[in-house]
């Protein structure tokens, strides 16, 4: 039977979530733990990767296990206690024979935080930005990233994937309360995301609210293709994937 694992990490001490040869990572810890737990290799499949310390509020990942419901129940609260102190498991649902982590996502969303004023609370999690920013003119900017357009200019050189058109439906800045005052988020879903697209964005998002590029410049960007256009991306430690959106079918395990 398949299982989606949702888990929540801090990433600041992970070279990402993709297992590699050296170094350590979530899929690499989530897959020791549950091996050593079970007597066997076990793999997971993600909903997709993070970079080097990007965080996640709620990763999906699949995998496959045979065992009855209450041994599930067993393996929750085990695994809720020997995973290692930077990942946390949220919830263990089942879902369809077929479903899919990455491929059967319809949506995704990621936050990032930014900082106009210093916290040594908040350092791995929230971006200094210790400028005036304009967030208005970066909303301004950010609303021209709304529908399906071809974000070459904001993805990450020699990407393997097949197309860099996304769709996205949300992309706005907000005053945010979660990491005390002087702090905003900026929020975008898409469909897909393609490597380093969310950082390149909010870094090119800063030029914009220092003045130093105008809003409509976002539009010229797009249809350019060029990456060499796209502004510094912007640290890691900010960004957060927030959410992950299936499908409503795959869980009717049942059918």
């Amino acid at each position: 039977m398949r299982y989606f694992l949702y888990i929540a990490y801090d990433g600041t001490d992970f070279l990402g979530w993709q297992s590699q040869p050296e170094g350590r990572t979530v899929q690499g810890e989530l897959e020791l733990r549950l091996s050593t737990m079970l007597r066997r290799p076990i793999s997971v499949t993600g909903a997709g990767r993070t970079d080097t310390g990007v965080h996640a509020a709620r990763m999906a990942c699949h995998l496959d296990l045979n065992l009855s419901g209450k041994e599930i129940e067993q393996l929750t609260y085990r695994l809720r206690r020997f995973l290692p102190p930077d990942i946390a498991l949220l919830e263990v649902r089942r879902v369809t024979a077929d479903a899919h982590a990455r491929f059967d996502a319809v949506s995704r969303r990621y936050g990032y935080h930014v900082r106009t004023k210093a916290s040594p609370f908040t350092r791995k999690y929230c971006t200094l930005v210790p400028e005036t920013l304009d967030f208005g003119a970066m909303n301004e900017a950010a609303s021209h990233l709304i529908g399906e357009h071809d974000f070459t200019t904001f993805s990450k050189k020699h990407s393997q994937v097949k197309t860099h058109n996304c769709t996205v439906t949300e992309a706005k800045w907000e005053r945010d309360s979660s990491f005390g005052e002087s702090c905003y988020t900026f929020h975008i879903t898409a469909n897909r995301f393609l490597r380093n697209m969310v950082r390149g964005i909010v870094g090119t998002l800063f030029e914009v609210g220092r003045g130093r590029m105008e809003p409509s410049a976002f539009i010229d960007l797009l249809t350019a293709r060029d990456r060499s256009l796209c502004g510094s991306s912007a640290p890691s430690e900010g960004l957060f994937l927030e959410e992950v959106t299936y499908p409503a079918s795959i869980f009717d395990f049942d059918q």
